[in-house]
Formats: structure tokens, sequence, C-alpha cells
């Protein structure tokens, strides 16, 4: 685990490294799991996988590092990247007095914490961007005793945001307004600088596009959610990445965020009853109408995966247009998409070892494209994995030669 973070010469370094890694390997996560019947690995790897039960699986998913480990004679070269940066301080909870902080979550509260330690003290005017009630900015306002704008679209959070900041005497504005538009660039000024902790997919392509447009000085932003993008396959903004061979789909992304260590025991017990009956309803509708591809079902309510499978069947038969049969050996799929579900979880566990290559490549793709604007980039760790998997942070403060 590295303490130092990725600057200068070394951030090309690693993206030329991880996109090596992820290309030769592209055969071992670039698929969907409920795409396939069988392990499609070696049979060395595939013995391995099938010798894992549901309780070890889901122990080495919350565990990537003991993941890496356990599969390190299949690839070798995973083990030599500094995928786990780690956090260089920890978080005081005494800065804030508790009424300034009531309402915010535990864990939300403690990644602002961490968050904030890494802000450094300027002068500069402070733009909190995708604010929602503004927590960030008015924590930060309030241990820094500067002014702070918050940008939301939401007018709800506005008003939330506005009101807390009064309550507290915190000396924060909001501004109502979608960062995707004109008037949301509109907000970005040079003489600025601009937080940004867990602004998704394109909301934080726009921000990195629009302070580079307006040469705005210092940026510290911690990226999430990279598959929410405005295009079906992903636009690479650096140079490098640009030039690069490595070709990601927006589902692709998918997997750099699928990292889970913050979920509750009843969400991951819901959570397993809604993949194994989509499953379940899969082997079902592949019998019924014997075209075997995977068919995708919509999002829908959780409320359907708290009831009956067989009334959930019913019902996703008739989103596709598919009527069952009055009488249907329900239990008999029901245990095929167990059977499935299981091996969803084998194939993730190779699948996930790629995860955070594929996040550091992504970031860092993001880091390339401002440090070739001129600025001058680290990346680091800000907090714990455990705490959040959306624990990068990337900082930039432009060169004043340029």
């Amino acid at each position: 685990m590295s303490n130092a973070p990725l600057q200068g010469s070394a951030l090309s370094e690693l993206f030329q490294q991880l996109s090596s890694v992820l290309q030769r390997y592209r055969q071992y996560w670039q698929f969907s799991p409920m795409d396939c019947l069988t392990l499609p690995f070696s049979p060395a790897l595939n013995a391995q996988l099938s010798q894992l039960g549901a309780s070890e699986l889901a122990v080495l998913d919350q565990d990537p590092q003991q993941q890496r480990h356990y599969f390190a004679e299949y690839f070798p070269e995973l083990t030599d990247l500094p995928l786990w940066l780690k956090a260089q301080r920890d978080a005081d909870s005494s800065i804030w007095p508790f009424w300034l902080t009531n309402g915010i979550h535990g864990r939300k509260l403690t990644q602002i914490q961490q968050f904030c330690q890494f802000i450094p003290e300027q002068a500069l005017p402070v733009l909190e961007w995708c604010a929602g009630k503004g927590h960030l900015g008015r924590l930060f306002a309030a241990q820094s005793s500067r002014t702070v704008t918050s940008i939301e679209w939401q007018p709800s959070l506005c008003e939330a945001g506005s009101a807390l900041a009064s309550q507290h005497k915190i000396s924060q504005q909001f501004i109502q307004a979608d960062v995707l538009t004109a008037a949301g660039a509109a907000a970005v000024h040079a003489d600025q600088q601009v937080l940004a902790l867990h602004a998704c997919g394109q909301l934080h392509l726009q921000l990195l596009t629009v302070a580079v447009a307006h040469r705005c000085q210092q940026l510290q932003v911690a990226p999430c959610c990279y598959h929410l993008i405005s295009s079906s396959d992903y636009q690479p903004l650096s140079k490098q990445a640009q030039a690069d061979a490595l070709a990601l789909s927006r589902q692709d992304l998918k997997l750099a965020v699928q990292g889970q260590v913050t979920a509750g025991e009843r969400v991951s017990r819901l959570r397993q009853t809604e993949v194994t009956w989509r499953l379940a309803y899969d082997e079902w509708r592949a019998q019924h109408t014997g075209q075997r591809a995977y068919q995708p079902l919509p999002s829908l309510p959780k409320q359907w995966f708290s009831g009956d499978f067989a009334a959930f069947a019913k019902m996703a038969a008739s989103l596709q247009h598919l009527t069952a049969p009055a009488v249907t050996d329900w239990p008999s799929y029901l245990a095929a998409g167990e059977a499935r579900y299981l091996l969803v979880q084998r194939l993730d566990a190779i699948r996930h070892l790629f995860r955070r290559p594929l996040e550091l490549y992504l970031v860092l793709d993001r880091a390339l494209y401002l440090q070739q604007h001129g600025y001058q980039v680290s990346v680091q760790a800000f907090c714990d994995y455990q705490l959040t998997p959306r624990n990068l942070l990337l900082q930039a403060s432009l060169n004043p030669a340029v």
C-alpha cells in the first residue's frame, strides 16, 4: 500500500501499466456474468472457483487485497500495481461541534471530515459543485471561516441548505442551477477553488472541462459513478487515453463502481434476492421462448423482491409480453436461479479483481487531462476503502507559469 500521492510522470507511467493489464486480461472482466451459463476460464481456475461457496465468495468480495492474493498465480501483474493508495491523514472528529453536524449520517460525515483534511488553505473563493444540501460546503466554511458558494439543481435541497447555513450563521450561499447547462458553467471562475465530493459521472466531467476552459485555479474532486455519462461509450479526456487501444462501453464502466462496503445486511440480502429472481425468471423465459440469450428486465421497485417469486415472475413475463401457464413449476426455476446466482458470484470473484485497476485508469485519464492543460496534479486516497470505495481524490492547481 503506497503512502505517497501519484503525481508528475508517475501518472502517465501508471496509466500505461493499467492499460496494458486491462487489455491483456480483457476476457476476464469485459463481459456480462448474467449472460454466462458456465465458468469460461481455464480448467485450473474454474476448478478453484468451483470450490468456493457463497459465504467464502462474499468474504473475498469484501476484501479486495485478499481477493487479489487468492488469485495471484493467475494474475501476477496485479500484485505489482499501486492500487491501494493509503490515506495519509486521520480526520479530527472534534473539528465541528455536534450541533453543526447533526443530521449528517455517520459515514457521510466521516467522508466529509476526511475530505476536508486535504483542502489546502487558500484565499480563493470556494465553489461547492453538485452540493445537495451543502453539507461539505457548510462544514468547510465553518472550519475555514471562508465564504462558500454551493451550486445545486434541486430547489428543495437549495432551500434546505440555505436554511441550515442561516440557522448556524455560516457564510454560504446557494445557486440553483443545472451544472450541465450554461447557467451552471457560469458559476465557475478563474480565481476560484472548487470542491466536489462524489459528483457523478457526467457532472464531474463537466466540472473538469469547464474548469479548464475558465482556467480555474484549484480543484479537489472525488469522482463517483463513472458510468453515468451522456454517451453509450466512454469518451476519454486526455490525449494519452484517446490514443489508447482500450475501448470502454457504459456497461464496462459499471464494473468500476461495483465495490460495496456500506450496504447493511438487509440491503445485501434484498440485492441477492433480486439477482436470484431475475435469473430464475430468465430460466423460465429461455425455456418458454427457446431464446437462450439473457434478456434483462427494466429497473423495478424493490417491493417486488419482498413478496412471492411466482407473482414476480408473472409480472416480469407481462413486461416482456409473455404469458406464464396457470400451472408452472416455479420452485424448480427458483432453484435454477439460485444456482446461476452462485455462478455469477464466482464470475464476479474474477471480474472484481479489475474494479480498482479500471477505476484508477479512469481517474488517471482525468488527471492527465488536467496535467496536459497546465495543472500540477496529484491522485491519492482521502479515506480508507472500507469507509467508501470511491476514496480517490484528484487535486489540481493551475501552474502560474502557464
